[in-house]
C-alpha cells in the first residue's frame, strides 16, 4: 500500500511538473524575455521595485528616482517623468539617465521630479503584444501608473506626468502619449525609432533575423498590425487632441540611423499641423546621453515648461 501511495504521489507531481513545463513552453518567446523581473542597478536617488500584475498574474520590476529632498520634505507632492528604455532593456543607461536629472535638480535647472524606469521588455516595443501574453502597454497604463500614484508623493494629474523615451522608447512614447493625452501632457521622442510604415528601417535592414523575430513576437507577423500601432497611424487619427493637448518634441542627431525617418516623422507631424519642436543635433549618433546633454539648457527648458502647469487638477 506505501509503494502503491508513492507511486501515485510521484505520478502527481511528474504530471504537474509536465503540466508547468508546458505551459512555459507554450509561453511566446516575448515574455520570456527577463522573465518580468530584471536585475536590480544601483544609483544614487534610485530605487528599485516590483509590482504584482493582475493581468499577467506575475510581479513585474521597474527603478524610480526619487529627487534629494524627497525624503525630507513629507508634505511636498512631485511631478513624474517615465523614461521609456529602448531595445535590450535599457538598465545599463539608469544610472547615467537618473545622474542627468539628479545633477540638473541639484543645480536648480528644473524643479525636484520623480523619474520611473518602467520595464518594457528587451524587444517589447512598448506595445501590448499581438498573442496578448506581453501585455506592456496595458501594465503600463492600467497597472504601473496608478501603482506609482498610490505609493509615491506624485501629483496625480496628467499635467504633472510627462513620458520620453530613446529609440524603442521614443517610439513607445510617441504611440502611448498620443493614445493617451489624458494621462500625459507631455511627450518627448529621443531619437526615436522605428518610424517607418514597413519596418525596413536601416537596423531592421541591417538584422533581418531581429526584425523578423519582434514582427513574429510582437505582432503575429503581420505587417498591418505593425502599421496599426505606429506613431504615425495613432498621430493621424488622435491629431485634434494631441494638437490641443500635449507638448511634444522630437530629438534626433544627425548621425543617428534614425534621423531619415525622424525627419520624415517630423514632416509628417507638420502636415497634420501638430505643433511640436524639432531638432537634428549636429555629429551626434544614436546616443541618448549625449542627446540630452548636447541640448544644453534647450532640454532643461522643456522639462520646466512641462512642469509648469503642474498642478492637481480640481
Amino acid at each position: 500500500m506505501l509503494r502503491l501511495v508513492r507511486s501515485i504521489l510521484v505520478s502527481a507531481i511528474v504530471a504537474v511538473a509536465m503540466v508547468s513545463g508546458a505551459q512555459a513552453s507554450g509561453q511566446s518567446p516575448l515574455a520570456r524575455q527577463g522573465n518580468w523581473l530584471t536585475p536590480a542597478m544601483s544609483a544614487p536617488g534610485v530605487t528599485y521595485d516590483t509590482l504584482m500584475s493582475p493581468t499577467i498574474r506575475a510581479n513585474v520590476s521597474f527603478h524610480i528616482y526619487l529627487p534629494p529632498d524627497y525624503s525630507a520634505n513629507r508634505e511636498r507632492r512631485y511631478p513624474t517623468l517615465y523614461w521609456l528604455h529602448g531595445t535590450g532593456g535599457g538598465l545599463r543607461g539608469i544610472p547615467v539617465i537618473s545622474g542627468l536629472f539628479d545633477a540638473a535638480i541639484k543645480e536648480g535647472k528644473i524643479p525636484p521630479m520623480i523619474v520611473v524606469f518602467p520595464n518594457g521588455l528587451p524587444e517589447g516595443m512598448w506595445t501590448d503584444s499581438a498573442d496578448g501574453q506581453a501585455p506592456i502597454e496595458t501594465i503600463l497604463i492600467d497597472e504601473l501608473l496608478p501603482h506609482i500614484d498610490a505609493k509615491y508623493r506624485t501629483i496625480p494629474s496628467r499635467r504633472a506626468r510627462i513620458l520620453e523615451g530613446f529609440s524603442m522608447g521614443g517610439y513607445g512614447a510617441a504611440r502611448i502619449g498620443f493614445r493617451h493625452t489624458d494621462l500625459f501632457a507631455s511627450v518627448s521622442m529621443l531619437a526615436a525609432g522605428p518610424l517607418d510604415q514597413d519596418f525596413k528601417g536601416p537596423r531592421a535592414v541591417a538584422d533581418p533575423t531581429q526584425r523578423q523575430r519582434i514582427l513574429d513576437t510582437v505582432y503575429g507577423g503581420d505587417i498591418a498590425i505593425f502599421r496599426e500601432q505606429s506613431p504615425s497611424q495613432i498621430a493621424k487619427a488622435q491629431a485634434f487632441s494631441i494638437r490641443i493637448e500635449l507638448l511634444l518634441r522630437v530629438i534626433v542627431g544627425s548621425e543617428d540611423f534614425t534621423a531619415p525617418d525622424n525627419r520624415a516623422f517630423h514632416q509628417h507631424l507638420t502636415q497634420l499641423d501638430i505643433p511640436h519642436e524639432y531638432q537634428e543635433l549636429v555629429g551626434i549618433g544614436h546616443d541618448a546621453p549625449r542627446i540630452l546633454s548636447s541640448l544644453g539648457d534647450v532640454n532643461w527648458r522643456f522639462y520646466r515648461a512641462a512642469m509648469a502647469n503642474a498642478l492637481p487638477e480640481n
